[in-house]
């Protein structure tokens, strides 16, 4: 049964079309990766899932429930978790406090059991020895673990993740990625946005090209990396020299 489905999805801003009849499944369970050039609709894309766009045509369902008209915190409630691009943590409050405020609001819990949701999400992203930090002083890496662990204090059962190994080192990368493997293990759905594409291939089970708002290749993510369309897309297959974490 498939966790989420979108069914010829469209949605422009204007003269720029960000989606243009894009469907797809996700099992339970299962990793997806999404490629594209910047301007592709991958951001979009998760905008549309999440509840932060609203699209002009086409069907969205989550876990067997249509999601037209729900509302993004609904969303976020039925299980649906995502992180941003740019971290947007609340900087005058400390790295716990940012992941209580996400139980509680995305969870919907109180009392004991959102402060052990919270303090379970920074364990789990590593942030546990930094939980009294205030989250303005915190480096890009930690900044991206502590938006990482607020998808996660939303109890999600699919996670939107854009680009969070943007900007890190490789030891770094390496570093997420083995949070991100341990999340699957968990049973967590994972749909991966990422330009690091070695932390791709090293994670996900699928991968999915975006390029001007369509779907151009869906698949095993080595056939999807060698498809000529797709090499096409990163000018000469740019990414595919790329080796994979290991």
């Amino acid at each position: 049964m498939a966790l989420l489905q979108l069914e010829g999805i469209s949605k422009r801003f204007g003269r720029v079309v960000v989606a243009d009849g894009v469907s797809f499944q996700l099992e339970q369970g299962t990793s997806l990766g999404v490629i594209g050039p910047n301007g592709a609709g991958k951001s979009s894309m998760f905008g549309l899932i999440s509840g932060d766009i609203k699209p002009d045509a086409g069907a969205l369902s989550f876990a067997d429930q249509s999601l037209h008209g729900v509302k993004a915190s609904t969303r976020c409630r039925m299980g649906i978790g995502r992180t941003y691009q740019i971290p947007q943590p609340f900087e005058h409050l400390n790295v716990f406090e940012n992941a209580l405020l996400a139980a509680q609001q995305g969870a919907r819990t109180r009392g004991e059991e959102s402060y052990d949701l919270a303090y379970s999400a920074l364990q789990r992203t590593g942030l546990a020895e930094l939980a009294n930090r205030p989250a303005g002083s915190l480096a890009l890496l930690h900044r991206k673990r502590l938006e990482l662990a607020r998808a996660l204090a939303t109890r999600p059962r699919l996670l939107l993740l854009d680009e969070i190994a943007g900007g890190l080192t490789d030891p770094e990368v390496h570093e997420l990625t083995d949070v991100i493997k341990q999340l699957q293990n968990d049973g967590i759905s994972i749909i991966w946005i990422e330009h690091v594409v070695r932390a791709l291939l090293s994670t996900v089970t699928r991968l999915l090209c975006l390029a001007n708002g369509t779907v151009i290749a869906d698949g095993d993510p080595h056939e999807v990396l060698a498809s000529e369309e797709v090499r096409a897309v990163y000018l000469g297959g740019r990414i595919i020299n790329e080796a994979p974490l290991v």
